[in-house]
């Protein structure tokens, strides 16, 4: 059996490189991952559970699974609301990783909603290939929602905070 961080690691290895699909067979387990199209998601398989991750920009459902299969989705895939509408700034995800609030897990969060930042302000951590990257606000003005929990892989040029700004 596979262990998550496995499946996590395999999954940030083939999205960073030009392989599109990803066989491993083990020990009577086996694990598909492939890239997504357009209209496709990544199917991560694991004898007989099947969990199913989908990239935030992605708009097109998931295929139905194979009858007898469980399906787990990620919770926070909702999309997020209209910058526009409200004329506030996205800060969106440079790259894929995982989300870290905070710079150790019982250090404060960098910001929470209500803090107020400004173009050099650290709002998150990045996490990845077992890097850490500090992301900077790039913008003044005021957090008004946090759209990612701690800990949550992430996509490229998806929407982390919400800031109102000044």
């Amino acid at each position: 059996m596979f262990k998550l961080s496995e499946i996590k690691e395999l999954i940030k290895l083939v999205d960073q490189t030009s392989v599109h699909e990803l066989e491993i067979e083990n020990e009577g387990t086996r694990l598909l991952i492939r890239k997504p199209g357009k209209t496709e998601v990544v199917n991560v398989q694991a004898a007989p559970v099947t969990h199913t991750y989908s990239p935030a920009p992605l708009a097109a459902p998931a295929a139905q699974p194979a009858a007898g299969a469980v399906t787990q989705a990620p919770a926070a895939d909702a999309a997020p609301p209209s910058p526009a509408a409200d004329n506030l700034h996205q800060i969106v995800s440079p790259m894929v990783g995982t989300f870290y609030s905070a710079p150790s897990p019982d250090a404060p969060s960098f910001v929470k909603v209500g803090d107020r930042v400004n173009e050099k302000s650290v709002v998150c951590i990045l996490e990845a290939m077992k890097l850490m990257n500090e992301l900077e606000a790039e913008v003044r003005g005021e957090i008004v929602e946090i759209l990612v929990s701690n800990g949550q892989l992430v996509e490229y040029g998806q929407p982390l905070f919400l800031v109102k700004p000044e």
